[in-house]
């Protein structure tokens, strides 16, 4: 199905590694403009963008800006627009995942997951929102949230959860808001994903056994099935779908 993603352009917040960089990757195979969000490995994103030109062509950039920073997200709209002349989508992947049981958990620690969590999809949800409105864009918000928003089935991960929580009526909440001006905004759930942050633990057979049995499906999802889910509710093939959450999981939420 042809998506009609040729020549958007797409922010993707994390988008340098792990599951941003799946969801990039299927974005500029649908010929989009990626601009690839980072804060960390200048080096190692600026490798990636390259092999995004060179594996499906297209134009593609490395845009720098911590999303818990209003200033540079709205520095970085701004180079994307100056660079592409338009932004049409916006992915809020950025996520920080530690695992600190409630007890030991600092307020800063705290503050940190939910400000990156949460805050961030916030701060840049709304600049990319007026962005649209005021430029008479019917663009697209898509929040990657997790399953962890809709279950505690772990302990020591209360700050992730209630971001993710937080970040599934949020979602709803711009839906509500900006609907009038024909954005739509919705929501991916992943479940369990593959990708390089955890490639040492599903390399251990009896681990990836336990996780999998967890699975209604029987494996660990890839990046790209992600991503493709990812890129559908960024089209117009969805225009319907508006201020939801699409469940990704393999079946974890049954």
């Amino acid at each position: 199905m042809d998506l009609g993603l040729k020549g958007k352009t797409v922010i993707v917040t994390g988008g340098g590694a792990g599951l941003g960089a799946g969801i990039c990757e299927v974005f500029a195979q649908e010929g989009a403009n990626v601009a690839v969000n980072y804060i960390v490995d200048e080096a190692g994103v600026m490798k990636f963008v390259d092999s995004l030109h060179q594996r499906f062509g297209g134009s593609h950039m490395a845009a720098y800006g911590d999303v818990t920073k209003a200033a540079d997200m709205d520095s970085m709209i701004e180079k994307v627009v100056l660079t592409y002349g338009h932004l049409d989508i916006v992915v809020n992947n950025a996520g920080i995942w530690p695992t600190t049981l409630i007890e030991d958990m600092s307020d800063e620690e705290w503050r940190k997951v939910i400000d990156v969590n949460l805050t961030g999809p916030f701060i840049l949800s709304k600049r990319a929102c007026l962005y649209y409105k005021k430029a008479c864009i019917r663009g697209r918000i898509v929040n990657i949230i997790s399953k962890s928003g809709f279950m505690v089935n772990t302990e020591a991960h209360a700050h992730y959860v209630s971001a993710k929580g937080g970040l599934v009526l949020l979602t709803k909440a711009l839906a509500r808001e900006f609907s009038q001006y024909g954005i739509v905004v919705n929501g991916v759930v992943p479940g369990m994903v593959r990708t390089p942050i955890n490639e040492d633990k599903l390399s251990d057979p009896d681990i990836l056994k336990s996780y999998e049995e967890r699975i209604p499906s029987g494996r660990i999802s890839t990046a790209q099935e992600v991503g493709n889910t990812v890129a559908f509710a960024a089209s117009n093939k969805a225009d319907f779908i508006n201020g939801a959450c699409v469940d990704v999981t393999g079946g974890m939420l049954i």
